[in-house]
């Protein structure tokens, strides 16, 4: 496993995340196809053994029992609180980013994960309805207070990330250091204003939906799992631009079979060659992991990263939110 450091702090993790989006309680108000405790335990402590000391979870996921899972397959495992870096997020509650829902919000996390402090507190998305001034001091507060090491922001638009990063200079505030945002071979709209903003801060980006809920996994489009036939969410975000987005699929797989590793490698190689710190995969069986981690060696050459981008299309906005989905 290689190892880097969080923007421009001291915190080092893995250059792979484990995305939790995949543990917790399962039912139709949230997802369908997450893992049991048990399942969970043996996934966490399988990333571990790879190398992995980077989990990310989010206080809405599962209605809050992925934190709870999360946080039981660690000490189940026997894994220290000083051994890994966990990550969690604020948005999807009520009062979105407000001090007071922050400061509720916090709690909660802490004690579904069974730990004191958070090494990375991600806000989920950005929020019209809250003064950025009453979030950033908010979230500077908890970082004072030793609850939280570091922050970072999620999906929304450049301009968004460009003045709550300047206000937090202007204050004197805590900065977000890394960037959560929605990136992968099939979704590249960011490369556009948020990420170059991201990089003018120092921030390390950390990009979800890497394998675009596994349809840069495999060839054709289906995969006949449980989340692809019962995640709604997925079909929201890929379905629309299926067509071109087979193109791409199409020379992930090729590109596979050319070097002899899987499509995943390929797919978080690309991701790799184009700066990414880590990704955050969500995997439900330690295969997954074990292609995910073989990818963090892997290098791609300028050519075929070239190659492989060549028939992408924009698409429409995916992750960031506008005005309107704010209530």
């Amino acid at each position: 496993m290689e190892y880097a450091k969080l923007g421009k702090t001291d915190i080092q993790v893995s250059r792979l995340c484990v995305g939790c989006m995949s543990y917790g309680v399962a039912s139709e108000d949230y997802h369908l196809w997450t893992l049991t405790q048990d399942e969970t335990t043996r996934m966490i402590k399988h990333a571990f053994d790879l190398g992995v000391n980077f989990f990310d979870t989010a206080n809405c996921y599962s209605g809050g029992t992925s934190e709870e899972f999360l946080g039981r397959a660690l000490r189940d495992s026997g894994i220290g609180r000083h051994e890994v870096i966990i990550a969690s997020k604020v948005y999807f509650n009520e009062g979105r980013l407000s001090a007071r829902a922050i400061r509720r919000e916090i709690e909660g996390t802490l004690r579904r994960l069974g730990t004191d402090y958070l090494d990375l507190y991600q806000i989920h998305r950005f929020d019209y309805g809250t003064p950025i001034e009453e979030t950033l001091a908010t979230l500077h507060a908890l970082v004072q207070e030793g609850k939280v090491r570091a922050l970072g922001a999620s999906a929304m638009f450049g301009y968004q990330l460009h003045n709550m990063q300047l206000c937090a200079e202007q204050h004197g505030y805590e900065p977000f250091s890394t960037l959560q945002n929605h990136y992968n071979l099939i979704y590249r709209e960011d490369e556009r204003e948020l990420i170059p903003v991201a990089r003018q801060f120092g921030m390390s980006l950390i990009p979800y939906s890497p394998l675009a809920g596994g349809h840069l996994t495999h060839p054709g489009w289906e995969s006949g799992s449980r989340r692809g036939q019962t995640d709604r969410m997925l079909h929201r975000k890929y379905d629309a631009e299926k067509d071109n987005d087979l193109d791409i699929i199409g020379r992930v797989d090729e590109l596979a079979r050319r070097y002899g590793v899987s499509m995943t490698e390929i797919a978080l190689a690309w991701l790799y060659a184009k700066g990414v710190t880590a990704p955050i995969v969500g995997a439900t069986d330690p295969r997954h992991f074990d292609a995910a981690v073989r990818a963090v060696g892997l290098r791609l050459s300028a050519e075929d990263t070239i190659w492989l981008e060549a028939p992408y299309r924009a698409h429409e906005i995916q992750g960031a939110r506008f005005p309107w989905e704010n209530n």
